[in-house]
């Protein structure tokens, strides 16, 4: 299982305001953009900004290699 951000779909306008006020890294930003996981650090910048809490903003995407694994298990 994989955690990827809900609506990972970032706006021109999200992003030039997070790269100009330096709020989160570009590797965070790109990373947003291409709906791939996000580090601890800017996940609790995204959950501050956004006056949320992590579960509000992460959803679970299962992969076929997490999957073999749970049905091993």
């Amino acid at each position: 299982i994989m955690p990827s951000l809900v609506g990972s779909e970032m706006c021109k306008e999200t992003a030039t305001r997070l790269r100009k006020e330096k709020l989160l890294g570009e590797n965070a930003i790109q990373s947003l953009r291409r709906g791939e996981m996000v580090g601890i650090i800017a996940l609790e910048k995204i959950c501050a900004l956004l006056d949320m809490q992590p579960g509000n903003i992460i959803k679970y995407v299962e992969n076929s290699e997490h999957k073999n694994i749970k049905n091993n298990v």
